[in-house]
């Protein structure tokens, strides 16, 4: 078999690198030990680190990420599986010569495409990418409907959760009624958009916990928001999703935000957490009206579902259920083999 490498943007601390290529690198491994496999970690955590907590990097520190990714692209072997692209910024001219005559996989969870649209050297780069790769992978249908139109070969596999590591039987909830958001000091944004829908919320009695950075609460409070705010760790999340009682995911309604792939709900659900969620994208199918939650626009519509759920225990264990049954349908359990025959089709490999 010949080698596949996988090329992930990010090192472990990135959630799209680690939930799209670590954790189906380790699942391959565990099944498929035989199999010639290598996987060359991103940028660096430590560049994460500072770019959430700083809500920036400097130029050097960003440049020395961009050149360790140059020079991972000059040491390629075997077929390629790359998350977006091989190196930012840098044009498509150069960077198929970098991947030469291999074959290679792209894997999009968000639609980087507006990062380059305003960019003439660079804006048909990730059409240019599609149209040549052996096979696209997609986190959602907004992104689907887009490759399509430049690559017959597309395959929806949501962000997965391995269920397997979220035992909700063994941990208690908090005492207090808990909202519960997941995110990035980058997609804290979102909260800051939709602040009025907080503030009625838990001015009903119910606080908000912020899973993101703990600076947040100090640098960029929600005003009039009875929130609490934890860092994030890989250690610690699930317990505290765990622990929660309602997952919101607020969002604004814009190209790239249509784009995102409704990750947080997926991880909300898995710990059995009924749904609160704006309409917009992806969002729209993972939460069913009144099933495992609700979508909201306005603050009122917001209220009144935290109100709906929070007040109707048989609506919330209903909900709650419904949730974990769902969680299946975006998980590694299901979507494991889907993957792993993509890219040996894709590549043309055979058992």
């Amino acid at each position: 078999m010949k080698e596949i490498g996988f090329y992930p943007r990010y090192d472990r601390l990135g959630a799209s690198s680690r939930y799209r290529f670590f954790m189906f690198f380790k699942r391959w491994r565990q099944l498929h030990e035989s199999d010639q496999l290598a996987l060359y970690p991103g940028m660096s955590d430590q560049y994460l680190k500072t770019l959430y907590a700083r809500g920036s990097v400097s130029k050097f520190r960003q440049l020395k990420e961009f050149w360790h990714l140059y020079r991972r692209a000059h040491k390629l072997t075997g077929n390629l599986i790359i998350e977006y692209e091989l190196v930012p910024f840098l044009s498509y001219a150069k960077e198929k010569r970098l991947i030469g005559s291999r074959k290679y996989i792209l894997n999009y969870d968000d639609n980087v495409w507006e990062k380059y649209k305003h960019d003439r050297r660079l804006q048909d780069k990730f059409d240019s990418l599609c149209k040549n790769a052996a096979g696209v992978i997609v986190a959602n249908r907004f992104l689907e409907e887009k490759v399509r139109k430049l690559n017959d070969n597309v395959c929806l596999i949501p962000t997965v959760l391995d269920l397997d590591e979220y035992d909700c039987g063994a941990i208690e909830k908090f005492e207090r009624f808990t909202l519960v958001w997941i995110g990035t000091p980058v997609t804290y944004t979102y909260l800051e958009q939709h602040l009025e829908a907080l503030q009625l919320m838990t001015a009903s009695g119910c606080r908000l916990l912020v899973i993101a950075d703990k600076e947040l609460g100090r640098k960029r409070p929600l005003v009039g928001v009875d929130a609490e705010y934890v860092s994030w760790s890989e250690q610690t999340e699930k317990t505290l999703l765990l622990k929660s009682h309602v997952g919101i995911m607020p969002l604004t309604d814009d190209a790239f935000s249509r784009g995102k792939s409704a990750f947080k709900l997926l991880q909300y659900q898995a710990a059995e957490l009924p749904l609160i969620a704006s309409p917009v994208g992806e969002n729209n199918y993972v939460v069913e009206q009144g099933k495992n939650g609700f979508l909201a626009e306005t603050p009122q519509q917001w209220l009144q579902a935290l109100n709906d759920i929070r007040r109707d225990p048989a609506l919330y264990e209903r909900c709650s259920q419904y949730s974990r049954q769902k969680a299946y349908d975006y998980s590694l359990q299901k979507y494991f083999p889907v993957f792993y025959e993509f890219v040996n089709t894709a590549f043309n490999i055979k058992d």
